[in-house]
């Protein structure tokens, strides 16, 4: 099965149209997939003192981060939606992040650092910014690259060799026929990894 993690405030976004056309496209092949939608939901992302308490024994009182939880299990493949802002994940998913990938659930530490989210076998990050994938790899430290697959995704226990990255850049200077050839490629971009 697949999990789509959709971060976006707006129902109206470009985000939320590539969330619909992939969305589309999987119901027409038939294949099993469930969306996490944190806005949608009122998620809060804010880790508070009483969620730092019980954090370090991978606990929760959150059933948000319990359905989550049991949907990212269920789950061989993800799907991350979301818009970069100010060159990186929105608060949101970095929250979701925080909340959500517990120790015991994500992660274990007891004899060193191990992933535990090695059953998921297929990441595909789908982002939009104002700025092109190449200024975000050149002069922004190619942070979705670097740091949230080659650091959080690997250290969740997910291969990088099994993560594609696909980014629709300057979403505020692009034609109406450019947005709409993105969003009809979508399937065919997804299924290129």
């Amino acid at each position: 099965m697949k999990t789509i993690i959709y971060t976006h405030p707006y129902v109206g976004s470009f985000n939320h149209e590539i969330l619909n056309r992939l969305s589309n496209s999987f119901s027409k092949n038939d294949e099993e997939f469930e969306i996490i939608d944190p806005y949608s939901d009122n998620f809060n992302p804010i880790l508070s003192e009483k969620d730092l308490a019980k954090y370090s024994q991978g606990e929760t009182d959150d059933e948000l981060v319990k359905r989550y939880q049991r949907k990212i299990a269920a789950s061989d493949e993800l799907v991350f939606i979301f818009p970069i802002w100010w060159q990186n994940l929105p608060a949101m998913l970095k929250g979701f992040l925080d909340k959500t990938m517990l120790n015991g659930f994500a992660y274990n530490e007891d004899n060193g650092w191990k992933g535990l989210l090695t059953y998921i076998k297929k990441v595909t990050v789908i982002t939009t910014s104002t700025v092109t994938k190449e200024y975000l790899e050149k002069d922004c430290g190619d942070p979705i690259e670097n740091v949230f697959i080659n650091r959080t995704l690997v250290d969740l226990g997910i291969e990088a060799k099994n993560v594609n990255w696909i980014h629709f850049g300057q979403v505020n200077k692009t034609s109406d026929e450019a947005r709409e050839e993105f969003l009809d490629n979508i399937p065919e971009l997804y299924n290129n990894k």
